[in-house]
């Protein structure tokens, strides 16, 4: 490598005098430039020759240098691909062999591991086992209860069904509807009043042969007569399962023609109780009118029909809760009244004390004086009588025998 670049160099050097003296020469004359030339030729072909031989030892000495230095580098890389592969033989078996430790020592320690779990799955298995039986027991117990509270529900419900129908047929007479509303009044009725506070059957006004279903007896005149407060149902159960149709037809003027019917029934029923029952003063100058469900009550009271009948007929309308509480306030005006009248007992009661205690005031007195004067002659009994014979008694001498008294006297 040394060699080629020395001749490399030396060309060079070479190259650059010829440009110099061509330069220096181009200055002297035309004539003497074609001898130069000439012989610069011959010159540089000597030259040339004498590089290319140079050259070509050179690169052959080079060729073989690097042939050398090639076969060096790839017995070299050979000997680093042995070893590199000796290497990783070693790594390899011995990769193996703690691969194999490895997978040993993994397997006895899943097999152990899947041991105690399959010791463990057994046992929660039992106790799931165990549960589950004892939560199925339990669950078969409790959908048993179950099914037999359905089956009863199931017969209570087929009695309420043939109830309803039972119902439906009741509540499709004119006549049994009253007897319905009838039933349920006095029921309310005997709930609340005592029986001797109401009639039933009751022909308010006189000479009359309409007979009111029931009159609560008020106190009336002074002279303790009572007067009565007529109390009529009415159900007008088509006129109001009528208008329960046209609610759920939605239809505007069937709802509309409803409820006129209905308000005409009722106005009706009030002017009944208002011609047939209410006869003041045997009555009171009211009556009232007693609606058996509450949605009918409501469908009354929505309408207006509270003053209205109030005003024009002189009829209050009730249902089964108003009614309730208005035979309470009632019947608290009856406790009123008891109280009043028992009040006045009392006072009757006092006076006479009073009377007799003065009567026994006056006799106190009296025995007072009496006891005063036997106390007067217990004590001049007490105290002269007893000095007096104190005195007497002293003059009384006792016998010198003492001993011998007893015997005088009979005692021992």
């Amino acid at each position: 490598m040394t060699d080629i670049i020395l001749i490399i160099l030396c060309a060079v050097i070479i190259v650059l005098l010829i440009v110099i003296l061509v330069k220096q020469m181009s200055s002297e004359g035309s004539d003497k430039g074609a001898e130069l030339e000439k012989s610069l030729r011959e010159g540089l072909s000597a030259s040339r020759r004498e590089m290319t031989t140079e050259l070509n030892g050179g690169m052959q000495t080079f060729s073989r240098l690097l042939t050398d230095n090639q076969n060096q580098a790839s017995e070299a890389q050979l000997r680093q691909l042995t070893n590199l592969e000796n290497r990783f033989k070693t790594l390899e078996s011995t990769n193996n062999e703690k691969l194999e430790s490895m997978r040993l020592t993994m397997m006895r320690q899943l097999t152990s591991i899947q041991e105690e779990n399959q010791k463990k799955l057994d046992v929660i298995q039992n106790t799931v086992n165990e549960k589950l039986e004892t939560q199925l027991q339990k669950s078969f117990k409790l959908v048993s209860e179950r099914l037999e509270k359905v089956y009863e529900s199931l017969g209570e419900m087929q009695s309420i069904a043939s109830g309803v129908g039972d119902l439906k047929k009741v509540l499709s007479n004119v006549k049994t509807r009253g007897i319905l509303g009838e039933i349920q009044l006095g029921s309310i009725l005997e709930e609340i009043l005592a029986p001797e506070l109401y009639e039933t059957e009751v022909a308010t006004v006189p000479n009359s042969r309409e007979h009111v279903e029931f009159a609560v007896k008020l106190p009336g005149a002074a002279d303790g007569t009572s007067i009565y407060l007529p109390i009529d149902s009415k159900f007008p159960g088509d006129t109001y399962a009528a208008l329960q149709e046209a609610y759920e037809s939605g239809e505007k003027e069937r709802i509309d023609a409803a409820k006129k019917n209905l308000v005409s029934v009722i106005k009706k029923c009030a002017g009944d109780i208002r011609s047939k029952y209410v006869s003041p003063p045997h009555t009171t100058n009211f009556g009232i009118m007693f609606l058996p469900f509450e949605g009918l009550y409501a469908e009354a009271v929505n309408l207006g029909l509270v003053e209205t009948l109030q005003r024009e007929y002189s009829v209050s309308i009730t249902g089964p809760s108003t009614m309730a509480a208005m035979l309470n306030s009632l019947q608290m005006g009856f406790r009123t009244l008891a109280i009043q009248k028992r009040s006045n007992e009392v006072w009757e009661i006092l006076g006479s004390v009073k009377k007799e205690f003065g009567n026994f005031s006056e006799a106190l007195e009296k025995t007072q004086k009496h006891i005063r004067q036997v106390d007067d002659d217990l004590e001049k009994l007490i105290g002269t009588r007893t000095r007096q014979i104190n005195r007497s008694l002293s003059k009384v001498e006792l016998p010198s025998g003492g001993d011998d008294t007893p015997s005088l006297l009979g005692t021992e």
